[in-house]
């Protein structure tokens, strides 16, 4: 076997504390910039939608890489792995430099297009953040490459301390500048901004210097090899576009929601943030089995690489198990943390409730049973029946529960999950075949 069980437990727990970490010091992040005013929460929250779009798109450019080096190293070529691990990191560059240039270049009118006509406070506050956190889009590209290289190597550990380090600095930097220097969202997009840089610099230090099967020594040129690039972006395109649009799918959604009151708008917020904690192990699964079966479908292995996607997944269904039945029992409890209106409280406790149990049901085979298909270059289908499901059942039931049927917020969730157990038949008929066996070199 490829991985002993103690491999997956060296490989899963840091992904699990990584993400954890990255739900709270979000939640730490959040409050300590509403201490500087309404405005100034709202403009950074406008900017962090089109922030999250970018991190979405160059972790996505990031799996591509990931993937083709998991192959090499399947085949045990760690020469062709390490070059193809440079070729992403240039092709991070280069096309992160691009989106930087546009960004700083049309960020008025920008704003205006997609946010429009908000308050003059709130729409300084964002151009500001925009303008700062654009630093580090370069960064934060570099960070995503070298963090999916390291997982592809089983090395999760490396970059969870990478990840701590990263937000300690962000955390220590919002105190110094928002409360000491006071320099409001300025301060908060600086120390942004610097705990990226910093991270990418450590990270990129430590895939030059570290004796891995992954290593950069030797390996920079600043001429990228077509060949690779075109392995890496036939994984990453359709996975870019595929989070992308997940991203415009949400935000429309959001838009739906606040046509509900103020209420249903606290309780849907409450209840994401809870629904993060829900399925926050099968989310540091899903990372490790696109490195897991990425190593097993390279080394040409496809019976390990189906023993690791059921053995993954039944860990992630009993841990998100374990989970909902905690958050089902304490919900009416952990409410009360937020001091929320008696209607707001009983409505983001039904909705949470709902949550855990169709969590359970849908969401391992919607979000973890593709990341094998990927891992074997199965991903236009992928995108497809992501997108599609995504536009007709999650958007179009959404609006059909709440505005035909009066079923509200809880009408938005309960379509989110028919979007889960449709994805989750159609990557679960497409698995039980073997036509996503033969996209293995595709690309090239």
């Amino acid at each position: 076997m490829l991985y002993t069980n103690k491999d997956l437990k060296k490989l899963i727990i840091p992904l699990v504390f990584e993400q954890l970490l990255a739900i709270l010091v979000g939640m730490v992040d959040t409050v300590m910039i509403a201490g500087v005013g309404e405005a100034a929460v709202s403009g950074v929250s406008l900017v962090d939608t089109i922030n999250i779009l970018i991190i979405n798109i160059t972790a996505a450019l990031a799996t591509g890489g990931a993937v083709v080096a998991g192959h090499f190293l399947g085949q045990r070529d760690s020469e062709n792995a390490s070059k193809s691990a440079w070729q992403l990191v240039l092709f991070s560059i280069y096309l992160s430099i691009a989106v930087t240039i546009i960004f700083l270049a049309s960020y008025k009118p920008a704003l205006r297009m997609v946010f429009g006509q908000v308050e003059r406070e709130v729409m300084e506050s964002a151009s500001v953040y925009l303008v700062i956190t654009a630093v580090s889009i370069c960064p934060l590209a570099i960070y995503n490459s070298c963090a999916a290289l390291f997982r592809a190597m089983s090395d999760s550990k490396t970059t969870m301390y990478i990840a701590i380090a990263m937000n300690l600095i962000n955390l220590a930097g919002n105190a110094i500048l928002i409360y000491g220097a006071k320099l409001g969202v300025a301060g908060a997009a600086i120390a942004t901004s610097f705990s990226r840089i910093a991270a990418a610099l450590l990270i990129m230090v430590l895939m030059f210097v570290m004796d891995k099967q992954i290593n950069l020594k030797g390996r920079v040129t600043w001429k990228l090899d077509i060949v690779l690039i075109k392995k890496i972006l036939y994984i990453g395109i359709p996975n870019s576009l595929e989070n992308s649009l997940f991203q415009l799918g949400k935000i429309l959604l959001l838009s739906l929601i606040s046509t509900f009151g103020t209420y249903a708008i606290a309780a849907n917020a409450v209840c994401n943030t809870l629904a993060s904690f829900n399925v926050l192990p099968g989310q540091a699964i899903n990372m490790a089995l696109l490195s897991v079966a990425s190593m097993c479908i390279g080394a040409g292995d496809f019976q390990q690489a189906r023993y690791y996607t059921k053995k993954l997944m039944v860990i992630s269904i009993g841990c998100t198990a374990a989970i909902s039945g905690i958050l089902f029992v304490a919900s009416p409890w952990i409410m009360g943390i937020y001091h929320l209106t008696p209607q707001t409280e009983a409505l983001a406790v039904l909705v949470m409730r709902w949550h855990t149990v169709l969590a359970v049901l849908f969401w391992m085979p919607s979000f973890t049973l593709p990341n094998t298909l990927r891992a074997a270059g199965d991903v236009v289908w992928t995108m497809i029946i992501a997108i599609a499901s995504m536009w007709v059942f999650r958007i179009g039931f959404a609006y059909l529960f709440s505005y035909y049927l009066d079923g509200g917020l809880l009408g938005v969730w309960v379509a989110m999950a028919i979007d889960w157990g449709f994805r989750g038949l159609c990557y679960g008929i497409r698995y039980h075949g073997h036509k996503w066996e033969r996209f293995v070199g595709a690309g090239g």
